[in-house]
């Protein structure tokens, strides 16, 4: 199997992953509904406020898990590298953020982004991603959608730093490119 038909089948893999709406689903099964609690958001987030604790656990490690999986699986176990690489790592994001089974109405893809770039660099990115976001909520307490667009500004320059590959680069500006959207879309101006 070539590299093109590897990376073509990982990112329809991916975006199916990330469409794959864990923190609505599991919220239901138990009783509640994510999108009436906090943003109304379907992430995980909000499954902790509408189920709880290990409800919203569960769906955090999926949501993660769709993302990391399909990433993980392209680069370390098939080899997927450049552009086709960069597109495995958007697939799930976007598959999360506009997801077919909720009309095109998905989440944020904060955790999914999480899990995308830790397929790529392991521990790295989500250890830069967590710590930026601690600090700007706990010490500089910026709202989460400032914290989230801080933490994907030191994504990038690690991403500068440590794999300065452009298919890279090209992958975490549509990330945050979506991320950004997403944000913005949930809370509109006034």
């Amino acid at each position: 199997m070539t590299v093109a038909l590897r990376g073509m089948l990982m990112v329809i893999v991916g975006f199916f992953s990330g469409s794959l709406m864990f923190s609505a689903w599991l919220t239901r099964l138990a009783g509640g509904d994510v999108r009436r609690v906090g943003d109304g958001n379907p992430g995980a987030v909000n499954a902790f406020r509408a189920a709880g604790p290990i409800v919203g656990s569960i769906a955090m490690l999926l949501d993660f898990l769709k993302g990391w999986l399909p990433v993980a699986g392209a680069y370390w176990l098939l080899g997927v590298r450049g552009w086709w690489l960069a597109a495995v790592i958007v697939a799930p994001v976007l598959g999360h953020a506009f997801s077919p089974f909720l009309r095109l109405r998905g989440g944020k893809g904060i955790t999914a982004t999480f899990g995308v770039w830790s397929g790529v660099t392991l521990w790295e990115a989500p250890c830069l991603l967590g710590g930026v976001l601690a600090l700007c909520k706990l010490v500089f307490r910026l709202r989460d959608d400032w914290s989230m667009l801080v933490a994907l500004a030191f994504l990038v320059a690690y991403l500068l730093w440590r794999h300065p590959e452009p298919a890279l680069i090209a992958a975490w500006t549509v990330n945050a490119a979506v991320v950004a959207f997403k944000h913005v879309k949930s809370h509109p101006a006034p």
